[in-house]
């Protein structure tokens, strides 16, 4: 039998991935769960942000045990390249396809990873997971400044999240071709090459904040 904290955390999971973090109010999810008021929810979780970590959270930590489990492998070879990196990134978050409480989750952080300012409440749970800043920091040294200052990383971790909450929303069985494609898809994003025009802008920038630090430092 569930307990009230655990009936809370699975209504709050599922309404979230149907409708959207946002539209979703305390009030509704207490009703869902069969609980007068938002007491309870208060009580268990404090606000909003706290319910939202505690859908997450469960289920970033068995993705960091994944994806630790593959860098530590890496971590054995001569030379990983991309590729294997983009396989560390993809390959642990696509595992929840399998399951419904995990494809719940993944369109709850394809949504939040998908907003203008991915920071904020909740997104951190897993932008800033041990497993996730283990990776960035691994593929940091195949990166050049110029890949590191267009945040290739950062690029790369949200066209997998945000594929992997399209993908959980569809009622598919088979997830293979799907996660491989998307592994390379992932690989191109952190390899591709940096066009000329890219790279005068890059200096334009650079100059111009050079330029601004030198007039305040004076």
């Amino acid at each position: 039998m569930q307990t009230t904290r655990e009936k809370l955390v699975d209504t709050a999971r599922r309404l979230f991935a149907e409708r959207g973090v946002d539209p979703v109010s305390l009030r509704e999810i207490s009703r869902a769960a069969e609980q007068r008021n938002v007491s309870a929810l208060q009580y268990h979780f404090g606000d909003r942000e706290g319910l939202l970590r505690a859908v997450l959270t469960p289920y970033e930590r068995d993705v960091d045990a994944r994806r630790g489990a593959v860098l530590d492998e890496l971590a054995t070879r001569s030379a990983p390249g991309l590729r294997d990196f983009a396989d560390a990134l993809v390959r642990p978050p696509a595992a929840l396809l399998e399951n419904p409480g995990g494809r719940e989750y993944l369109r709850i952080v394809g949504q939040l990873i998908s907003r203008p300012v991915a920071d904020d409440a909740g997104a951190d749970v897993f932008l800033a997971s041990g497993g996730l800043s283990r990776w960035r920091g691994a593929v940091r040294p195949l990166l050049s400044d110029e890949d590191l200052a267009l945040h290739r990383r950062f690029t790369a971790i949200q066209l997998t999240y945000a594929e992997l909450g399209r993908r959980a929303e569809l009622s598919r069985r088979n997830h293979e071709l799907f996660t491989s494609h998307l592994v390379d898809l992932a690989a191109a994003v952190l390899a591709a090459p940096i066009s000329a025009e890219t790279r005068r802008l890059l200096a334009a920038r650079a100059m111009g904040r050079s330029r601004r630090g030198a007039g305040r430092s004076g």
